[in-house]
């Protein structure tokens, strides 16, 4: 099984750059404590890095 990661989104996306928005729905997070278990790959902690501020990962499985 691959690893995965749960990431939560703390932050709000209003009155944040565009981008910041779309890396949001990148990952498949639009309202606030909402979680999603993403696969742990580079492109996915690279967006999270990109966003800091926004989210922060909850648990690390696998």
């Amino acid at each position: 099984m691959a690893k995965t990661i749960v990431v939560k989104q703390v932050g709000s996306p209003i009155r944040r750059p565009e981008i910041q928005r779309k890396t949001l729905i990148g990952l498949g997070l639009n309202k606030m404590h909402r979680t999603r278990e993403l696969e742990d790959t580079p492109s996915v902690r690279g967006m999270i890095a990109k966003i800091p501020h926004l989210v922060e990962i909850v648990e690390e499985r696998g």
